[in-house]
């Protein structure tokens, strides 16, 4: 089967870099209390139990998932990633993997993060993305999801000091939610924060449950 092109851009544009991705990105959370304050609320949601982060890309939201309690392991499609990932934090798994075709049996998740890794996934494809998440989650179990807001596709030609090139998608925060209920999950909080630093806009964060059923 022929891998879908947007998969295999993305992945290479992570790959060119993954290392400095992970140097400039290390220690961005201590300047972030949103962000801490939302994994923190999915720390305390989920109890027991594995959480997949996926998306995981060099392993700084799986490993403060883990320092917060969690049992936390990372899936990534960028084998340069996972590659920094594991060197990192060498006592957590990391797996090569992909949103859209999770290689993760029925119901075994608690929780399911996806920190900014929607972001490259065309419109068309994220109900599939979203029914693979509430697949692999047990029900009741938690879905965390940061993107960047608004209603365009951009595409990237540089990042961390890189030339790349892949598609970008600001996303409205109203159609993620429609989608998240659709795929069977109760929305039980979303948060908005105004840009920050170099960040051109709005950033949505939205948690749900996932219920027995998808409607």
């Amino acid at each position: 089967m022929t891998e879908p092109a947007h998969l295999t851009v993305t992945r290479a544009a992570y790959d060119t870099v993954a290392a400095d991705y992970a140097i400039q990105l290390r220690d961005s959370l201590a300047a972030s209390p949103f962000d801490r304050a939302m994994l923190s609320a999915f720390a305390e949601q989920v109890g027991t139990g594995p959480v997949a982060d996926l998306g995981c890309g060099p392993g700084r939201i799986t490993a403060h998932l883990r320092s917060l309690g969690v049992d936390a392991f990372g899936v990534d499609l960028s084998p340069g990633m996972i590659s920094v990932a594991r060197a990192s934090y060498p006592d957590i798994r990391f797996d090569e993997g992909t949103i859209t075709a999770l290689d993760l049996p029925s119901g075994g998740l608690r929780g399911v993060v996806a920190w900014y890794s929607i972001i490259h996934t065309p419109r068309p494809l994220l109900p599939v993305v979203f029914a693979a998440f509430h697949r692999v989650l047990a029900p009741g179990g938690q879905v965390l999801l940061a993107f960047q807001v608004g209603d365009e596709r951009k595409t990237i030609t540089s990042a961390y000091g890189h030339a790349v090139t892949c598609e970008a998608y600001r996303l409205p925060v109203d159609l993620v939610e429609e989608l998240l209920v659709e795929a069977g999950f109760e929305l039980r909080a979303r948060m908005i924060r105004e840009a920050a630093g170099k960040e051109t806009t709005p950033q949505a964060y939205l948690f749900g449950q996932r219920t027995a059923q998808r409607l």
